[in-house]
């Protein structure tokens, strides 16, 4: 691995390259911060691509486009006297120290769970931070994670199952409610109750310390390989998937089951 000397050196680099393409390029020149948010916004989608994927080599390019992105925003701030890119990294080791006592000061926390029921509390007395523990989860993640951080937040203020056994429960009491309106067919109280079932299965995923994110991709994936194994098949045949029966479908479905898809 490079030393922390070379390391510096190439991180300053890029912040000279940067520069240059600011003042000489005229795509980069016109770029803001609105017109960079959609390319942050995809950049993140790839990097958690190369992530789940397990390929170091792609998650290393993935993530010089995301820092990409992080100076360009750092470059337009100074641009505007509002922050540089040394401001950006003075406040967020403040905020990484003032995070944790238990490194840099004298608090202790022998447990992860400890750290995270600390960081809110932290976070809720930080200046210039949150004011209540959910205002720091983004209005416009999606919904799924969401749901996820909103739980996992209320969790370390103390507000959770005692036993996580107890959301079984609650996740039939949800299920009840929504076969009720399915049978009235009352189409907002479904959504409604479709979300509140939603809520409480992603609740129990994070009690049994599964990401839903992450487990509803490994089945997208799944259904994709599965899928085009179908359509591979039904092609090969000379046949297409509209002229077939489900039962034609199912059977070479589950050969791709068999072959591990």
């Amino acid at each position: 691995m490079n030393t922390r000397q070379q390391q510096l050196e190439s991180f300053g680099k890029l912040l000279d390259v940067l520069d240059e393409l600011r003042e000489k390029c005229p795509w980069d020149k016109k770029q803001t911060n609105e017109s960079l948010r959609p390319n942050t916004i995809e950049e993140v989608y790839e990097l958690c691509d190369a992530i789940l994927d397990g390929n170091d080599e792609l998650i290393k390019k993935e993530l010089g486009d995301v820092l990409l992105h992080i100076v360009f925003y750092a470059k337009i701030g100074s641009e505007k006297d509002a922050f540089d890119i040394k401001s950006v990294c003075d406040s967020l080791c403040e905020k990484l120290i003032f995070r944790h006592p238990h490194v840099f000061g004298e608090a202790e926390a022998d447990t992860s769970k400890v750290v995270e029921q600390q960081w809110e509390l932290l976070k809720l007395k930080e200046k210039g931070g949150n004011k209540t523990v959910l205002e720091g989860v983004p209005s416009s993640l999606p919904a799924l994670i969401k749901a996820y951080r909103i739980q996992d937040k209320a969790r370390n203020v103390g507000f959770d199952w005692e036993h996580r056994e107890q959301v079984w429960d609650k996740v039939l009491e949800e299920f009840t409610e929504l076969k009720t309106e399915i049978h009235a067919f009352d189409a907002d109280k479904m959504e409604d109750e479709f979300g509140d079932l939603f809520f409480s299965l992603i609740n129990a995923a994070r009690l049994y310390k599964i990401n839903p994110e992450n487990a509803l991709e490994r089945t997208n994936r799944k259904f994709i390989r599965r899928f085009n194994y179908l359509e591979e098949q039904t092609m090969a045949k000379g046949r297409s998937l509209k002229d077939m029966t489900l039962a034609e479908m199912d059977e070479i479905w589950n050969e791709a089951k068999k072959k591990g898809l």
